[in-house]
C-alpha cells in the first residue's frame, strides 16, 4: 500500500469537515448518548469552525491518502492554538482520525510518525495529545508509542464533562 501525508489547505474544509465527522461518529456514537453526540458534531465540526482552524497559523492538517484513498487525517496545533499545554516547546497531536476501512492497517502508526517527524523538524522537545479515559484502544496505541500520562482535562461533551488524560512524549 502506498502512502502519501499531504497538508490540507482551506479548499479541503469541506471534506476535513465530512471525514472529521464520519469517523469520530463511528468512533465515540455507541459510548455516549445520540444528544450529546449531535451537540458536539455540530459545535466541533461546523463548517465555519473548520474553517477558522484551517486558517489559524498555529495549527496544521494533513490527510493522508492509501493508493489514492483518502484514508485519515492529523491536527496538530502549536502555541495559542493548542487546547491545554500552551507550551512553546511542544507540539500538540489534536487529532489522528483513520478510517473505518483502513483501521489496523498501520495508517494510525503512519500519522503518528510524520506528527513526530514533524515537531522535530519544528525544533519542539516533546509532543502531547488529550485522550479520553475510556478511549481504551486509542490509549494502548499511544502508550506503544511512548506516551506516558502525564495529568488529567476536563473535557464537554454536549451536556456531559468527561475525563481525559494528557499524554506525553519526549522527543
Amino acid at each position: 500500500m502506498k502512502l502519501l501525508c499531504k497538508p490540507c489547505t482551506l479548499l479541503d474544509a469541506e471534506t476535513v469537515r465530512d471525514f472529521a465527522e464520519r469517523t469520530f461518529v463511528h468512533t465515540f456514537a455507541h459510548l455516549n448518548t445520540k444528544e450529546d453526540m449531535d451537540a458536539y458534531v455540530h459545535k466541533a465540526f461546523s463548517i465555519d469552525k473548520v474553517r477558522t482552524e484551517l486558517s489559524n497559523a498555529d495549527s496544521s492538517f494533513y490527510f493522508v491518502y492509501a493508493d489514492d484513498v483518502l484514508a485519515g487525517y492529523l491536527k496538530l496545533n502549536e502555541e495559542l492554538a493548542q487546547t491545554d499545554v500552551f507550551d512553546e516547546h511542544s507540539l500538540e497531536i489534536e487529532r489522528i482520525y483513520v478510517s473505518i476501512d483502513f483501521q489496523g492497517k498501520g495508517i494510525g502508526t503512519y500519522l503518528m510518525n510524520e506528527a513526530i517527524r514533524i515537531a522535530n523538524e519544528r525544533g519542539k522537545e516533546y509532543v502531547w495529545l488529550g485522550v479520553w479515559e475510556k478511549n481504551e484502544h486509542a490509549l494502548q496505541f499511544y502508550e506503544k508509542h511512548g506516551f506516558v500520562k502525564i495529568g488529567t482535562h476536563k473535557f464537554v461533551f454536549g451536556n456531559e464533562e468527561q475525563l481525559d488524560y494528557i499524554m506525553k512524549k519526549d522527543l
